[in-house]
């Protein structure tokens, strides 16, 4: 009998030490290190006999310039979203990690987007739910598909003998970790299971060239649960996120190989699955009868896409004596930044007041460009005066009460013009590198923010 290897891993970061340590060393946490058996010894032989698929042995040392350079082979899928948000489509040979909070409709989306594909042979693995359930959510979906195939199995040695009997084009993992290796001896979910499954599915996905999605849990405080290794190994990170009482949700790429990191997908839950939403801007902004103070539209930019979204923002009287500064979809120090600005440069009272800032939608927004916006919602709601309806505002405000220049203004103005507004107020600085064909927007060049506050009100 050979000896059982086992080792103590950090619950929180993965990382791993010969004996039990109080304090991990990589992440500073306490109490975190737990026992695992790592591989059994007379599985080590069966293990690598196993393992490899095709493997050449004839592999060598090749010098770059050998190498040909291709673009990258994807499946383009039915869903134009996830097709932006992974860069132009699924690349063969790809493994992409979704994870997730629970019922927020990661499998439902999978589901939906595997039975599209008519022409891709897809294997839909399993570990949470039953075929009756698998096809109870199918029927909602209401796709049918000839070549979509179920396997609920949390063993990977079944798994991988399925996979080598269907040759599937696509593998879907529901979820990575349920999974379980027989050559690692702890439960599913532990640090070296989900680490020992994913480096089978990886060498899987580059040696057959076919691409795998997992489908992963977060934990409480809302990172990727298991070894941060995990992100490491695949070549596409994907967060779907969004608030369980709304029906928007939204698909973040936060590592993508094959593409941009600055990409967003937004979609509707509806009772049939999942509905792409192609115009998201015009269920950003709120369809209101009445004019109301303290909303400003701010056309920003996310990854590739123009939105045009609805800026709140409520500056009442302050009860106790340090003011409140409360946001929601925006960052608080921005926020005090501008409020600073506005008091030096505007001469504006705001340290007497509560100041509460809101994205509609529940968007959280990093684009620069919308300051401009939240200082118009400010003013508006500081002076109890509504702003007028049809128009929007791109520029960023720097300290000196300047508004700077913002990129890809065009794109912008293209945006906001498609949606029937008659004005946008940019910077100066952009007006210039504007063409100058004629465009059924108005234009309006500023650059203080003190001449915005004389336009407006």
């Amino acid at each position: 009998m050979s000896k059982t290897k086992s080792a103590f891993f950090c619950q929180s970061c993965g990382y791993e030490s010969a004996k039990w340590l109080g304090k991990c060393p990589s992440c500073n946490n306490w109490n975190t290190f737990v026992e695992e058996v790592i591989v059994k010894g007379s599985d080590k032989k069966e293990k690598d006999e196993w393992a490899s698929y095709k493997r050449d042995p004839k592999i060598k040392t090749i010098s770059i310039n050998e190498v040909s350079s291709a673009e990258e082979k994807r499946i383009f899928t039915y869903d134009s979203e996830l097709n932006r948000v992974l860069g132009g489509g699924i690349v063969t040979g790809s493994i992409v990690l979704v994870a997730g909070e629970p019922g927020i409709g990661k499998s439902t989306l999978f589901l939906q987007v595997g039975l599209q594909l008519k022409d891709i042979v897809t294997l839909y693995v399993s570990g949470e739910e039953s075929e009756q359930q698998i096809k109870m959510r199918a029927d909602r979906v209401g796709i049918k598909s000839e070549i979509f195939f179920l396997l609920t199995e949390t063993d990977t040695k079944t798994i991988f003998q399925e996979i080598k009997k269907l040759k599937p084009q696509l593998v879907i993992i529901d979820s990575i970790q349920t999974l379980q290796s027989p050559f690692v001896e702890s439960g599913p979910g532990s640090i070296s299971q989900i680490r020992e499954t994913a480096a089978e599915l990886q060498r899987f996905a580059k040696e057959t060239n076919t691409p795998v999605f997992l489908i992963g849990h977060i934990t409480k405080d809302g990172t990727i649960a298991g070894p941060k290794i995990l992100e490491h190994m695949v070549d596409t990170v994907l967060q779907f996120e969004g608030d369980r009482h709304y029906a928007y949700r939204i698909l973040r790429t936060l590592k993508n190989r094959f593409g941009s990191t600055a990409e967003l997908g937004i979609y509707e839950m509806s009772g049939d699955g999942m509905r792409a939403v192609t115009n998201p801007s015009e269920i950003l902004i709120t369809q209101k009868e009445d004019a109301l103070s303290g909303i400003a539209i701010a056309a920003t930019i996310e990854g590739m896409r123009p939105l045009l979204i609805e800026t709140q923002a409520l500056v009442t009287q302050s009860v106790y004596g340090t003011p409140q500064r409360t946001v929601s979809g925006f960052d608080l120090r921005r926020l005090q930044l501008l409020l600073a600005v506005l008091e030096k440069r505007g001469g504006f009272h705001f340290g007497v007041k509560d100041v509460f800032v809101n994205i509609a939608g529940g968007l959280k927004i990093e684009d620069p460009s919308i300051d401009l916006a939240i200082v118009c919602a400010l003013l508006s709601s500081y002076e109890d005066v509504p702003l007028p309806q049809h128009i929007c505002f791109a520029g960023e405000v720097g300290l000196s009460g300047e508004i700077r220049a913002v990129n890809r203004i065009e794109q912008r103005i293209a945006e906001a013009e498609k949606l029937g507004f008659e004005k946008i107020i940019v910077s100066r600085y952009n007006a210039k590198s504007l063409p100058k064909q004629k465009m059924n927007i108005e234009v309006i060049a500023l650059s203080k923010v003190e001449e915005v506050y004389q336009y407006l009100f």
